[in-house]
């Protein structure tokens, strides 16, 4: 059912819970960055290690990043929120610039400051409602002891003290 009450309740439901910040990210055939911030992530399976991300079908990244077969998902530090902001907005261009980052071993960016990334090989694309659902098995990943960006009814706040 296509109801604009429940999509409100769903959306004020779904603010309330709190949700860790991330940038998905990819290289394109030239080796230029490109991402979006996503706070759609989860664990899968630990055996085979297993994530996903869900990708709104409007992002100007989807397409890019649903056809890659490859992508890196960096977890924001506390100190990152102007990252994800910048993620977050329109256009996407410029998105990487004068921002720190290094190539992963399969090329995928990892974003300097992050407080821990996973570099994925895509294993399906699901669609699913106004989203594709990237299923991803990690090759690569490193963590920091850094706090993390938390996103909560509409703001980003860091998860130290």
């Amino acid at each position: 059912m296509d109801d604009p009450t429940t999509r409100a309740s769903l959306r004020d439901v779904m603010a309330g819970f709190p949700t860790g910040v991330t940038i998905v990210a990819a290289c394109d055939e030239s080796g230029d960055p490109y991402g979006l911030t996503v706070n759609s992530f989860t664990s899968v399976s630990l055996e085979p290690p297993l994530v996903l991300v869900c990708i709104g079908h409007t992002s100007s990244s989807h397409d890019r990043l649903c056809a890659a077969g490859r992508f890196v998902i960096n977890i924001l530090s506390g100190t990152q929120g102007a990252v994800a902001w910048r993620f977050a907005s329109e256009p996407s261009e410029g998105r990487f610039e004068d921002l720190g980052w290094s190539p992963s071993e399969s090329g995928n960016p990892i974003l300097d400051g992050a407080v821990a990334w996973l570099d994925c090989s895509v294993q399906d694309v699901l669609v699913s409602g106004d989203h594709s659902i990237l299923v991803g098995v990690v090759e690569a990943s490193d963590v920091c002891d850094l706090p993390a960006l938390v996103f909560h009814r509409g703001r980003l706040r860091s998860t130290d003290p």
